[in-house]
């Protein structure tokens, strides 16, 4: 605003120093002669160079300042998004190494677990064939004795009623010596024919 008043007062200075040295008046024409055209020239070259000095002093500075400021704030934030983009780089191929990773982790868990699943039904299937294993084994002897006892049973009970049937048909009593003599005659004769 400053700089506008100066060369507003220098341009309506320039006509009126032009005319105050002229006396004579001379008729203008179209085409202006020297005299008419080297005032307005030299307060054309004053005003120029006025207005160049002017800005080449504050103003043009300013407008270098401005564009250096911008090109340093460009560079920086190229240097910025440079350094984001080197960040997420970086950041994605430690995800990646990390994805690759963990997917490694899953499959030797996997493979473990496999392992072991195959591990513990070898196990529980060598238990359960023990565990039957056992069970036939106590059952065969359960069976074994409780024949021997249905046996012993029977051969008592036969000795009982042998017992009876001999008092009867010798009518007379038959002594427990006479009554073992008995069983074990019958057990001898039992046991040969099983053979």
């Amino acid at each position: 605003m400053k700089y506008s008043r100066v060369m507003i007062l220098l341009a309506s200075l320039a006509p009126a120093a032009a005319f105050a040295g002229d006396t004579t008046h001379e008729k203008a024409g179209v085409v202006p002669t020297i005299q008419q055209g080297l005032a307005p020239m030299v307060v054309s070259l004053v005003v120029f160079a006025a207005v160049l000095a002017i800005l080449s002093i504050k103003v043009w500075p300013m407008i270098v300042k401005g564009l250096q400021d911008r090109e340093a704030k460009i560079r920086e934030e190229i240097e910025a998004a440079e350094m984001a983009r080197k960040q997420a780089k970086d950041a994605l191929e430690e995800y990646q190494q990390s994805l690759a990773k963990a997917r490694a982790d899953a499959q030797k868990m996997i493979e473990q677990a496999r392992q072991q699943q195959t591990a513990l039904a070898a196990q529980l299937k060598a238990q359960a064939d023990a565990e039957l294993s056992q069970l036939r084994d106590r059952a065969r002897k359960d069976i074994e004795a409780a024949k021997r006892a249905a046996v012993a049973e029977i051969y008592g009970e036969a000795s009982n009623l042998a017992t009876m049937i001999a008092s009867k048909v010798l009518k007379r009593n038959v002594s427990g010596g006479d009554t073992q003599a008995l069983v074990d005659e019958s057990v001898k004769q039992l046991a040969a024919m099983k053979n």
